[in-house]
Parts: C-alpha cells; structure tokens; sequence
C-alpha cells in the first residue's frame, strides 16, 4: 500500500498519534494511569499559525485541513484565497464558503490550557458592555436556529450547551419599516439578534412573530427594500449581500394590514 504524502491531513494524523505515543509509551487508548505531557510536545498543533497565540475559534479550512484562529483567518482571506500555510485555493470567489468552526479543536485548546477560555469569554463580555449591547444567548431545549432578542449575556455552560451555540454567529440589527400611522406600532424593544449563520430568514421571521404577536403571512423581512426568500440562510446572505460591510447586518421587516 502506497504511503500517504508527507504534508496530507492522514500524514499529520498519523505524525501526532506517534508523538502522543512517544510521550505517553503506553497504548494512548488506555487510561491505566495519570501521566504527565509537557506543552511544547502539543504546541504546534494547537498555535494558529498567523497569530501565534493558542487557536480562539478554532475555524478549518474544508479543502486542506489547516487550522487558524477564526478572527485571524477571515482578516487574512479578505486579500487573499490561498492558505496561508499550504497555498491551496480555497476557493474562487468566496473562501469563507469553505471554513468550518472545529468545535472538536477548540475544546481540545481550552482543556489544555488552563484558563484560556475564562479569559475569552471576560473579553467578549467586556467587548458588548463597552459598547451597550446585550450579546443574545439561547436557553437549551429551545428551537436551535433562533435567538431571543434583549436577553442579557451570561458565560454559557458548556455541560448543558446546545451544540448550535458553537455555530459562527451574525448580529443583525432589526428596522421595522413603515411611515404614517403604523410607522409606531410592532416596533422590537430590542433590535439587536445574535443567531447563528444556519438560521434561515423563515426562523427569524418565526422569532419576529413571535416578539410581535403577529401571524406568519403578516410579516416579511427586507434588505434594501426587496423581500428576502425563506430558504435563504444567513451566512448565504452576509456573503452575497453584506460581505465587506461592518456589523450588524441590517435588516428591515414589515407588517402587512389585514385584510376587512
């Protein structure tokens, strides 16, 4: 049987289960007793190449398997389409089409390094106080792929966690659209809404009529004016309509008048 390629994802597989053996000289698969593994036997598999710092959302590139912090990949993408560590294309058009959060990678980082995530998590919290928003958070056994709007931040529990809450998130800032008479009436206490890019625009009308007490076929949600379809998800739309532009992703919605 021919060997893989040295620079392959099975190669790299096969180079890290040897250097874990190496270290533990026991059979990795049991767990007989405690043993003690020095960090810099680990770093080079956990250190995002671009930054140099312990991997923070850990994102994977799909066509090659490497893996960057998210925030540092999706700067680095914004002027180029090759890996920055294999110079494979990632894509044509649209390399953030082929990053994936490795939720597996991530929890494999903060369970190796002591209080990384306690200190990520004081940062986000810090980042939406200084700036007066609420980071909107979804109680577990709720629908995945819709968030509550004005719900104050907490640090989640990872033990009870959805696993939709490790999902790539947008904020979108929620208009309502209308003038005259109604322009006041079904107007969101909060307009803000963390959600994760999976969510399609039927959930988050769903979550709108929910909010407003409005029936379905009511109510539309708009960008620009043009009536955004339902299938449509919203990692689909910040790529093909908002890509390059800050945060949020503004959003209008509008109620029809029922019919006497």
């Amino acid at each position: 049987m021919a060997s893989p390629p040295q620079g392959g994802p099975m190669a790299i597989a096969m180079r890290l289960r040897n250097q874990l053996q190496a270290v533990y000289k026991m059979d990795p698969l049991r767990n007989e007793e405690e043993v003690k593994v020095k960090m810099k036997e680990l770093n080079e598999h956990i250190v995002c190449f671009l930054c140099a710092g312990y991997f923070i959302d850990a994102t994977t590139i799909t066509e090659c398997l490497h893996t960057f912090c998210k925030s540092c990949i999706v700067k680095y993408l914004q002027t180029s389409k090759y890996c920055p560590m294999c110079s494979t294309k990632i894509h044509e058009t649209q390399p953030l089409l082929n990053l994936k959060l490795d939720r597996v990678m991530q929890d494999i980082v903060y369970k190796l390094v002591p209080r990384l995530q306690e200190s990520e998590e004081r940062r986000i919290r810090e980042f939406y106080q200084s700036r007066g928003l609420e980071r909107v958070s979804q109680p577990s056994g709720e629908d995945p792929t819709s968030e509550h709007v004005g719900l104050p931040y907490t640090a989640f529990d990872h033990s009870r966690a959805h696993y939709h809450r490790f999902d790539e998130h947008v904020l979108l800032c929620l208009e309502k659209q209308g003038s005259g008479k109604e322009k006041h009436k079904h107007v969101l206490q909060h307009k803000y809404v963390r959600c994760s890019v999976r969510a399609q625009i039927r959930h988050l009308r769903r979550v709108l009529c929910c909010r407003l007490e409005l029936p379905l076929p009511q109510l539309q949600v708009l960008l620009n004016s043009e009536v955004l379809p339902d299938h449509l998800t919203l990692k689909q739309l910040w790529l093909s309509r908002w890509y390059g532009k800050p945060a949020p992703l503004l959003l209008h919605y509008s109620v029809k008048e029922k019919r006497r």
